[in-house]
């Protein structure tokens, strides 16, 4: 029986740190969540209802929060459920999912923000073309590329993750993490490591470097423009670099505590950063762009 309970399940431990304080913990979760669901939606329906909205960033900004609320769901009914629990133990399948999920939602968040690195480099450096070269078609076939490649690399990698004979079924975390499942490999895991170092370079460097490029390109062409022009280009690309920003540090902060040995943290310092990129950017993306963007706070106060 123990046999079988290592190969059809996974146990979360680090729910058992939380101890006495999962019950506060599940009222914040579900606030959150509530909050993450209607503030992402109403971008959404005010986006697509407004046709004065369907341009190049607003249709990029609508699919941030479609992702928000895609990881979101990915994410926070088991965490829900976990936390109103006594058990912890979670399917291979069921994990596996979740590992699809959030791992595609990240991967989805960076490339859809370096694509609207593309759109502000564009509204910025070349004016007069912008027009042309960004259409509402073209910005919804960059979005579905955006979406569709992390797909298909994140398939394959889950695939090979699943293949895996293990030797545990212990996870040190609170939710489903590739990485996590590769380690409990009863045999050498080379193929995986390499096909996640590609994943890793393709959905988070390679975008990265690509944003901060763009970003250099448009500090060049403001350098020696009016200060007028600084205060418009300030003002249309904040939004992004904070969103960006925001979401590299999370995500960041994940990926180096995956790789860190959790007995030696503070087990609420562990779970507080194991949730940071899951959490944080679905919750403050719609506060970024509805109170940045006059056009689309105007709209949602109307809606209201």
């Amino acid at each position: 029986m123990e046999n079988v309970t290592l190969s059809l399940y996974f146990n979360l431990t680090m729910f058992v740190n939380i101890g006495p304080y999962r019950y506060p913990a599940f009222a914040l979760c579900l606030l959150l969540y509530g909050f993450i669901v209607c503030a992402n939606l109403a971008i959404i329906l005010v986006i697509s209802r407004e046709k004065s909205l369907h341009e190049p960033m607003y249709i990029f900004i609508a699919c941030l929060s479609f992702n928000a609320l895609y990881g979101s769901t990915g994410f926070f009914p088991r965490l829900l459920v976990d936390l109103a629990s006594d058990h912890h133990l979670i399917s291979r399948m069921a994990c596996f999912t979740q590992i699809y999920f959030i791992y595609t939602y990240a991967a989805n968040e960076m490339t859809t923000l370096s694509i609207m690195a593309y759109d502000r480099y564009v509204a910025v450096c070349h004016p007069l073309h912008y027009h042309a070269k960004m259409t509402a078609a073209k910005a919804l076939a960059l979005a579905a590329l955006a979406w569709l490649f992390p797909a298909f690399i994140l398939t394959v990698c889950i695939y090979l993750s699943a293949s895996l004979p293990l030797c545990g079924n212990e996870i040190q975390k609170v939710f489903c993490a590739n990485w996590n499942v590769v380690k409990l490999s009863c045999i050498p895991t080379l193929i995986n490591n390499i096909v996640g170092m590609f994943l890793t370079i393709t959905t988070a460097f390679v975008p990265l470097v690509y944003v901060l490029y763009t970003y250099t390109r448009i500090a060049k062409a403001c350098w020696r423009r009016s200060a007028e022009f600084k205060v418009k280009v300030f003002q249309s690309c904040l939004s992004h670099v904070v969103t960006f920003v925001i979401f590299s540090i999370t995500a960041f902060c994940d990926i180096a505590l995956s790789r860190y040995n959790l007995e030696e943290m503070n087990p609420f310092v562990a779970v507080i950063l194991s949730l940071e990129f899951v959490v944080i950017p679905p919750f403050l993306n719609p506060l970024v762009y509805g109170m940045k963007l006059p056009e689309v706070r105007r709209h949602i106060l109307k809606m209201l």
